[in-house]
């Protein structure tokens, strides 16, 4: 029986086929997301082609550390009650920095991001330099999945466009991370 690859190395092999330009499955707290380079317009496009997602809705941006999100947001400094709620499962609305392009806020001002407590993610974030897309790996509209083997099946034939899928359990979180406005700490998503 061949030898498994470590974790730490499928780590950096999944960071590589994300620097690339491909689009990686990864556990995160709640359930497997999909993630590509926010910077990279035809990763980005993959990615929505791959879960059938309005690309007007906006995309949540997950890093392992802040410093990793501020190329994206305006807000400096970012508000203390966002920086208490992380690393955690608290995903927050901030003033989009003027570059962040309109593929990853759906042409709002502000964008979702999130510093992951998941050790895998966090991992693969440290792995790729900076932040990373995150959405659930399923096609829009749809149960998202909480296994690799769910990944493939919510996915169908698409699943041979992803790059790689980064096996791990995730966490214990019955719901995908809950969004609040950073301004009026309005909750979109308990």
């Amino acid at each position: 029986m061949p030898e498994q690859p470590s974790p730490r190395f499928r780590i950096r092999q999944c960071a590589a086929r994300l620097r690339a330009g491909g689009v990686v499955a990864y556990p995160t707290e709640a359930v497997y997301g999909l993630g590509c380079d926010p910077a990279d317009p035809e990763a980005v496009a993959t990615l929505l082609t791959l879960k059938r997602r309005d690309p007007g809705k906006g995309l949540i941006l997950i890093a392992s550390r802040v410093d990793q999100l501020l190329p994206w947001v305006a807000d400096a400094p970012i508000p203390g009650a966002v920086l208490a709620s992380w690393p955690g499962p608290n995903t927050w609305l901030l003033h989009a920095a003027p570059h962040t392009p309109a593929w990853i806020t759906g042409g709002r001002i502000k964008v979702a991001v999130r510093v992951t407590a998941h050790p895998v993610a966090a991992a693969l974030c440290e792995a790729c330099g900076g932040a990373i897309v995150s959405t659930s790996a399923n096609r829009d509209g749809q149960p998202p999945a909480r296994t690799a083997t769910q990944v493939r099946t919510r996915l169908g034939a698409d699943a041979s466009d992803l790059a790689d899928i980064l096996s791990g359990p995730v966490d214990r979180n019955a719901r995908p991370t809950a969004i609040r406005d950073a301004d009026s700490g309005t909750t979109l998503r308990a």
